[in-house]
């Protein structure tokens, strides 16, 4: 049998952690191991459960999700992050997919789903589409004039190490599109446009394609 997915449920509301553990704890393929109030308590409870997927809270007390989340994806085989929101137009989310969350989940996200995006992240796909990542970046980004030519630049400088034919891609994850409508906008088979994904992964140092699609939405003029 496989072992069960081991989760780490961080939020500041005992009702909250309380829900969702009921919620996953009644799947048979994850199991809850601990939970934690703020994200301080968080890195001590990741330290000694080790656990497969943390479902991160964004706003809590002493240290936020942010701040956790960051600290958790610099440790070695760190465990994948959800990060849990009220709102999905959050600045802080945006930011904890940058620092490589793999995604994130409003609190009010039906039962069904929130069990399938545990899956999806342990199997290590990202539960947040390119598109919604699209969506999300076009809802709360606002920087100022500086700050964006500033990403812009970091970002291209980023981007040039890529070839012609990985941009091409790349640009494709950024406008929302799957391996198949990508492989038929550019001719290419599906395993080859994997195969690029996964080279652009490795030569950006990136986690996931929400990266890359956040990373061309930055490069973008």
């Amino acid at each position: 049998m496989t072992a069960p997915i081991r989760v780490v449920v961080v939020d500041d509301d005992p009702m909250v952690r309380t829900g969702l553990g009921l919620i996953l704890g009644g799947d048979r393929g994850i199991e809850i191991v601990a939970e934690a109030g703020d994200g301080e308590e968080a890195l001590t409870v990741v330290a000694r459960e080790r656990p497969d997927v943390v479902l991160m809270d964004i706003r809590m007390p002493r240290r936020d999700g942010l701040s956790a989340t960051e600290a958790l994806l610099a440790r070695p085989n760190p465990p994948r992050v959800l990060v849990l929101t009220t709102f999905d137009a959050d600045d802080m989310v945006l930011k904890a997919l940058r620092a490589g969350a793999a995604g994130f989940l409003l609190k009010d996200t039906p039962p069904q789903r929130l069990v399938e995006a545990v899956r999806a992240v342990a199997a290590g796909t990202p539960t947040l589409s390119p598109s919604v990542t699209a969506q999300l970046i076009a809802a709360v980004a606002h920087p100022t004039e500086s700050s964006a030519d500033r990403r812009r630049d970091a970002a291209l400088a980023r981007l040039r190490d890529l070839t012609d034919r990985e941009l091409e891609v790349a640009e494709a994850v950024g406008r929302g599109l799957s391996n198949s409508e990508i492989g038929a906008a550019l001719f290419m088979s599906v395993a080859t446009v994997k195969a690029h994904v996964g080279r652009i992964l490795t030569k950006l140092d990136l986690d996931n394609r929400v990266q890359i699609a956040i990373l061309v939405h930055d490069a973008r003029p």
